[in-house]
């Protein structure tokens, strides 16, 4: 299910020094011989070993601490004060902690590949998954998963879901969906994750279906997405009934996004960016258009950012984030 043709960039430490020493073990008693062969170096001398790859190694004692730390999700930089106050002459460093974590957890993956170990611990830990091929391969496509708890507090406030996207991050270059539900007590829960080969309408249809599926209590009223435009069209495809929201911190972000390639007088910068505020909280219509025509009038030696604003958010989705 791996990608083949992913690469992984390597260095070593080598620099072809011609210094080398000979040990024999002695004929006579427990002693050892010691010959130079050669006593040059060809680089200056290490002042500190801390970080050394030999003199940092962990031990066996110190790697079971690291261990039993990792598998309570413990952060690095305290696993590795952890070590430091077990032994304080350690000379271990963080890069090697992570070194050294990563092989824990490739000794607890065995031969299987990590979408494979993926697969196993879900269905150790019983959550409930889907996924789908590319057609006529093993490559993975897309892949849902979520927790039977979380099936449960969904289908008791199935309300409103929140949903966001990540870019291609992962090693894999999949993006990441993220789906959140709110309590009646406004706390929020995990409904569900997808990793996708593409942010595209299909991929977000079939995740939306895989979360419909699993809500049968009543209908989702509210979604809360970003300004993306595949996943807005998904999500009126799979919940035709529900208003969609969009959230007003991505659309301030994307607004200051524009704005700072604009170049305004700093006065004028403040007078935009307080005109906007009030027109995106403005309580009626009339409030609305009056605010509008003061972000116009502000803007006038700018169209390229009243454009863009005018044109992109608000003409088409104002009904989305402005409060009236």
């Amino acid at each position: 299910m791996e990608n083949p043709n992913l690469t992984k960039s390597t260095w070593t430490r080598k620099c072809d020094c011609p210094f080398r020493l000979r040990g024999t073990r002695s004929s006579v008693g427990d002693g050892w011989y010691l010959h130079v062969i050669c006593g040059l170096h060809n680089h200056e001398l290490a002042k500190k070993l801390t970080g050394h790859s030999f003199l940092g190694r962990l031990s066996q004692d110190e790697k079971n601490v690291l261990g039993d730390m990792t598998k309570n999700f413990e952060k690095p930089k305290n696993i590795l004060m952890t070590l430091r106050d077990h032994n304080v002459e350690s000379l271990t460093t963080i890069k090697q902690v992570y070194n050294a974590r990563q092989a824990y957890r490739s000794s607890l993956r065995g031969s299987r590949t990590k979408m494979q170990h993926l697969l196993t611990l879900m269905e150790r830990d019983k959550y409930v998954y889907r996924y789908r091929k590319v057609e006529g391969s093993d490559e993975l496509r897309d892949i849902f998963w979520t927790h039977p708890e979380a099936i449960t507090l969904v289908n008791n406030f199935h309300i409103i879901l929140i949903m966001d996207s990540t870019y291609k991050t992962c090693r894999y270059q999949m993006s990441l969906l993220e789906i959140i539900g709110v309590t009646s007590s406004e706390m929020t829960f995990c409904v569900g994750f997808a990793y996708l080969q593409s942010e595209r309408v299909d991929n977000f249809t079939w995740s939306l279906q895989m979360v419909k599926e699993h809500i049968t209590s009543g209908e989702v009223e509210v979604i809360v997405t970003d300004r993306d435009l595949a996943l807005m069209n998904a999500v009126e495809n799979v919940f035709p009934k529900a208003v969609n929201l969009l959230c007003l911190f991505h659309i301030c972000k994307n607004v200051k996004a524009k704005f700072k390639m604009t170049v305004f007088p700093k006065k004028k910068q403040v007078q935009i960016i307080k005109a906007w505020e009030t027109l995106i909280y403005s309580y009626d219509e009339d409030q609305y258009y009056m605010k509008l025509d003061i972000v116009e009038g502000i803007c006038s030696s700018c169209s390229i950012f009243y454009d863009y604003v005018h044109e992109q958010l608000l003409i088409p989705h104002k009904e989305s984030f402005v409060e009236a």
